[in-house]
């Protein structure tokens, strides 16, 4: 049986862990055993990280929601089941990127919402 010779596997391994690593601080981009161990702590970060940002995203929209339908004298609870009933289907993204570009239509919308919660 032919000899196995694992030379180049192995240092395609570790390139791959240091390629990774490029732009760590200090040992973490340059020693093998501390930027393997950097590299696995920083993508259970981006892992953690990815659904995180859905959250504070989420939250934002919420928080710039609450403040423009506070300015037309709504709360935003008020003004979300408002448009449920009067079958407003925007979600809180777009709703947000309308209370700060376009001022008038979210005023429309409030308004709409203010309709549907009297009725």
């Amino acid at each position: 049986m032919a000899r196995v010779k694992r030379s180049v596997a192995s240092r395609r391994r570790r390139k791959k862990v240091l390629d990774e690593a490029r732009g760590y601080w200090g040992t973490k981009k340059s020693s093998y055993k501390r930027a393997k161990e950097q590299v696995n702590r920083s993508l259970r970060y981006a892992y953690r990280d990815r659904r995180a940002r859905k959250r504070d995203f989420r939250r934002l929209w919420i928080v710039r929601i609450n403040a423009a339908a506070r300015e037309n004298g709504l709360a935003y609870r008020d003004l979300m089941h408002g448009l449920g009933k009067a079958g407003v289907e925007l979600d809180r993204k777009v709703l947000a990127d309308l209370a700060a570009n376009e001022p008038q239509a979210f005023a429309q919308l409030c308004e709409r919402a203010r309709k549907a919660l009297a009725q």
